[in-house]
């Protein structure tokens, strides 16, 4: 007979892998916000949609991961987030295993000092996660650049940084509200006795 505490680390798990699966389907589909054919010159509206079109979107998973870690590391083993990230690696035909070793050290790094941050208000936090997807955006790219394999503009790298650090917030509130995704207390244990 499983526990309640085991049922819902596996819960939790389940759930991480079908929104990954799911933000990872949406990134595949072709849908474009707006014909660019279709506008008509003078309509500002129009044009808008068009320029969020060509606009690079926030990388959910990277901020899934990340506010996940930060509250729950239990909930998602190296294993996972590692078989998550390489898959999209191969979907998205990146390097493969170059994201997901950025994407490893940056959640180890944050698991690591989940006792620091347990206590550190929400500004600190979305700070701290800021500089670490600048730095892992920047490491990407400088090794992109040492064997000389083309890459997306600059601009491009950090307007996809920029809208990630906008909708980090956005994904913490709704694991926390949606999920019941929250930091354990000071203390706090399992049913076993364990510390969280």
């Amino acid at each position: 007979m499983i526990d309640g505490a085991t049922r819902e680390i596996w819960l939790h798990r389940v759930m991480f892998l079908g929104i990954a699966l799911a933000t990872l389907f949406w990134r595949l589909l072709p849908l474009p916000l707006a014909e660019a054919a279709s506008c008509a010159p003078e309509a500002s509206l129009c044009r808008l949609w068009v320029w969020l079109d060509r606009m690079p979107g926030p990388d959910l998973l990277l901020c899934l991961i990340f506010a996940w870690t930060m509250r729950r590391p239990d909930y998602l083993p190296v294993l996972l987030i590692a078989a998550v990230v390489f898959l999209e690696d191969l979907l998205l035909m990146r390097p493969p295993g170059l994201w997901t070793l950025l994407v490893l050290m940056g959640s180890e790094f944050v698991r690591g000092r989940v006792a620091l941050t347990r206590e550190l208000s929400f500004m600190v936090e979305w700070l701290l996660v800021t500089g670490l997807m600048f730095a892992m955006i920047v490491i990407y790219r400088l090794i992109f650049a040492m064997v000389l394999l083309p890459q997306a503009g600059l601009g491009f790298a950090l307007a996809q940084l920029f809208w990630s650090v906008l909708f980090y917030p956005a994904v913490v509130y709704l694991s926390r509200v949606v999920l019941d995704l929250r930091k354990p207390a000071m203390g706090e244990v399992d049913a076993y006795g364990r510390r969280l």
